[in-house]
């Protein structure tokens, strides 16, 4: 498998899968809470595709994914993700198929065109110590548009997910209490997702889909995530 060049690497790479291995995430995001967020993320904007990726060495794992089965990893230079992890922020491609930018390789488009993907959005996925570990991302088979609006959400939604790890990890490293904490707390978690869930499917049923988002109804999903921050900022402490 061919390692991506220096120009794709972000200027403290070692220190990232330093930090990445330490912290050994993919026992984390292989729990079905995290199943949950990329399956709500989908549903929030309408889209078949969401996947949290682990932005490794040489490839990406997909340790939660919806809408894309069988798809576990990939090489790294042809992962959409790899390219937030490149410029340490948020990405969106509207249309890879008419994408110009050159923070896409060619193997990346080439794999999208494979896949027959034409929109993307990645939000960064954050370690404890803040260093990115890959993305919370959605596709779609389609060109699309993607409002300030949306965006604010997905980042929001992949605060929420990086949280869930840190907590996660925070009460692992204190058993045998903190494991029957976390224990709770996911059970609490995945109660609120489920309602977020039946929430977002009344909108939709209500005001049917738009694309983009209508602001009013993110705004009402917005609120929901936000008390989920609340939440698990208490166990933060």
């Amino acid at each position: 498998m061919p390692n991506p060049p220096a120009s794709q690497l972000p200027p403290d790479e070692p220190a990232r899968l330093h930090s990445l291995r330490t912290h050994q995430v993919l026992s984390t995001l292989t729990e079905p809470l995290f199943e949950e967020f990329v399956a709500l993320t989908a549903q929030v904007f309408s889209l078949p595709i969401s996947l949290i990726s682990v932005v490794e060495e040489d490839e990406v794992l997909y340790p939660a994914n919806h809408g894309m089965p069988g798809n576990e990893r990939q090489p790294r230079v042809e992962a959409l993700c790899s390219t937030a992890i490149q410029q340490a922020r948020a990405v969106v491609y509207h249309d890879l198929a008419l994408e110009t930018s050159a923070a896409l390789p060619p193997e990346a488009l080439l794999a999208a065109e494979s896949n027959e993907l034409r929109f993307y959005a990645g939000a960064l996925l954050l370690l404890p110590d803040q260093r990115p570990l890959g993305t919370l991302c959605i596709i779609d088979r389609q060109p699309r548009t993607f409002s300030a609006a949306e965006q604010r959400v997905l980042d929001l939604l992949a605060a929420l997910v990086s949280q869930s790890i840190a907590v996660r990890l925070a009460l692992y490293a204190q058993p045998p209490a903190g494991v029957a904490h976390w224990e709770q707390l996911r059970a609490r978690l995945h109660e609120e997702l489920r309602e977020l869930t039946a929430l977002v499917r009344y909108l939709f049923a209500r005001h049917g889909v738009q694309i983009p988002v209508p602001a009013d109804l993110l705004a009402q999903v917005e609120r929901r995530l936000l008390d989920l921050q609340r939440l698990l900022a208490e166990h933060e402490r």
